[in-house]
């Protein structure tokens, strides 16, 4: 496992810090309350090499591997969570083309989401019927001459409203069950293809979240993302990635936390002293500090397998569901530490707690970690 950072790393995560410092944090509170989409902000990110950081430099990335773009990811968070998770999802997807994809479709997809010219790029799993069970999912794909044709709903997109391309799972065998799954790339304009209402969410408000309807889209059979039946070895491949982008982002929410508490704690008097002076308050630093960075080893250990090209499923599922559970209780104890203040919107904490609490949902919930961190023991 890499401990230490090697001087390209260091420089990309002082950079992502620069630009999320000047300019993710000072818009995130406006962002929240107007639940406004972070179109600016991913301007920013695509334009300072962000947006591409696991697709190789001939596609318009930078292939800064998966360490990297972990220490990205957490800058990013600690200043706005709602661009954190955009950026999330539009690196996930240009990670799965590059890997899964022909040379065709990166040359025709990944400029585009690396640039900034699509706002945003999408990834369609889940429905109403098959959330933690996704092979159980209904949208289907026939086959018709050099097309496939889709249709069924997909629900919980993240910039599903925004996307100028995304990844869709859908049935080409209705008869199996994981192995009867195809991946395919579809772009919102083609005839059939609608958004739904935005979801009005708990917290990151400022990333869309959507159903999508696919009514008989017709998806040329050059836009199916590798084999046929292949497709749910690549949305799990794409979360086993993804959950190191979201380990990162509760990192980067639970170090916010931690910093805003001890600030709040060395200023705040009460009894004549400061509550840092109280020890049941450096407790909970303590805490907050020392989870924090049992969540950031595991999370490297995951990126560090990524990037040597060895499984690191168990590895990422551990990550994630340690890391999101501690960042999820850090969120608790800076609201404590608050007290009547940290639940107002006067301090960030309150939307840290918000933002924080998908964590252990999204990409596999918690139980779903626990199942494959299980499974791989026991296989």
């Amino acid at each position: 496992m890499q401990i230490e950072l090697t001087e390209e790393q260091r420089l990309i995560r002082d950079s992502a810090r620069q630009i999320a410092e000047a300019q993710l944090q000072p818009n995130a509170k406006r962002l929240d309350q107007e639940s406004l989409f972070p179109l600016e902000n991913m301007k920013v990110l695509a334009d300072n090499g962000f947006l591409g950081m696991l697709v190789p430099e001939t596609f318009g990335g930078i292939d800064a591997g998966a360490i990297a773009y972990s220490l990205a990811m957490t800058e990013m968070a600690r200043c706005c969570a709602a661009t954190s998770v955009t950026m999330a999802v539009t690196n996930m997807l240009g990670d799965a083309i590059s890997t899964f994809g022909s040379r065709a479709l990166a040359e025709r997809y990944i400029p585009r989401l690396t640039s900034g010219e699509y706002a945003a790029g999408a990834f369609a799993l889940s429905e109403p019927g098959a959330g933690s069970d996704a092979a159980s999912l209904k949208t289907t794909a026939i086959k018709k001459g050099d097309r496939y044709v889709l249709s069924g709903t997909k629900c919980w997109i993240t910039s599903g409203d925004r996307a100028g391309v995304v990844l869709v799972m859908a049935k080409t065998d209705p008869k199996e069950k994981s192995r009867g799954i195809s991946a395919f790339l579809v772009e919102p304009s083609w005839k059939g293809f609608s958004v739904g209402a935005r979801e009005k969410k708990m917290g990151l408000r400022g990333s869309s979240t959507v159903t999508l309807n696919l009514d008989e889209v017709e998806v040329p059979e050059e836009n199916r993302l590798g084999d046929e039946g292949i497709g749910f070895k690549v949305a799990m491949r794409a979360l086993d990635g993804g959950r190191i982008g979201i380990g990162s982002q509760a990192m980067g929410i639970h170090q916010a936390c931690l910093e805003a508490s001890i600030a709040y704690a060395g200023d705040r008097r009460q009894f004549g002293q400061a509550l840092s002076e109280f020890q049941a308050i450096q407790w909970k630093l303590a805490d907050m500090a020392t989870t924090l960075d049992a969540s950031r080893l595991l999370v490297m250990r995951a990126a560090s397998m990524k990037d040597a090209g060895v499984p690191f499923a168990k590895e990422a599922s551990m990550a994630k569901v340690f890391a999101s559970e501690k960042a999820n209780q850090a969120a608790l104890e800076a609201i404590q530490i608050h007290g009547g203040y940290g639940y107002t919107d006067e301090f960030p904490v309150e939307r840290y707690l918000r933002d924080v609490r998908v964590s252990t949902i999204y990409e596999g919930t918690s139980e779903v970690q626990r199942i494959v961190i299980a499974r791989q023991l026991l296989s």
